[in-house]
């Protein structure tokens, strides 16, 4: 299924520096994105929604987002 999809880290946008230099290795950010990419969504229930109208966004990022902010 296709899914929204925003800018890429490495890409240089307004700033001089790329978004991925200006988050530090240490930030708890970097241990959520490697924790839910390793994650199988599909084993755990994420289905894939039938396309209607606009694309969803993507179950990984939403799902990411949810325990950053928890």
């Amino acid at each position: 299924m296709e899914y929204l999809q925003g800018q890429d880290r490495q890409q240089l946008a307004l700033y001089t520096t790329c978004l991925d230099e200006m988050v530090p290795e240490e930030n708890s950010v970097r241990f959520i994105d490697r924790f839910v990419g390793a994650l199988d969504l599909e084993e755990l229930g994420f289905a894939a929604l039938p396309a209607q109208g606009r694309p969803p966004y993507d179950p990984a990022d939403l799902l990411k987002l949810y325990i950053y902010g928890y």
